[in-house]
């Protein structure tokens, strides 16, 4: 029974670190993004660092992706930049690719 329940602790904690990774990968992706977006809209440095925060925020909205491609399509759009929502959501898969490569060599 011992040797169960280690390994069962083992998968938990694994699974832990798994989902904490995703949330950490996300939210470096988010704000990323954010960047990218705040980028074509022209905002100064600090209205990018709050854009950021208000990107990353706005991922807790609803499960899965849709909140934040809304927020970026409504927010470029707002600013007069003419952006289709493929280009939003190529942008957040290039993103999490470095997300995940700068959260990967930071370890």
């Amino acid at each position: 029974m011992d040797s169960f329940d280690e390994r069962r602790r083992g998968l938990e904690a694994g699974f832990v670190a798994d989902q904490e990774m995703m949330f950490r990968i996300t939210a470096r992706r988010n704000r990323l993004v954010a960047q990218w977006a705040a980028e074509r809209m022209k905002l100064t440095p600090a209205e990018t660092d709050a854009y950021a925060k208000a990107v990353v925020q706005a991922d807790f909205e609803e499960a899965g992706d849709e909140d934040v491609i809304r927020k970026l399509l409504g927010d470029l759009t707002a600013s007069g930049i003419d952006v289709e929502e493929a280009e939003v959501r190529r942008a957040l898969d290039e993103q999490q690719v470095e997300a995940r490569r700068q959260l990967m060599e930071s370890r």
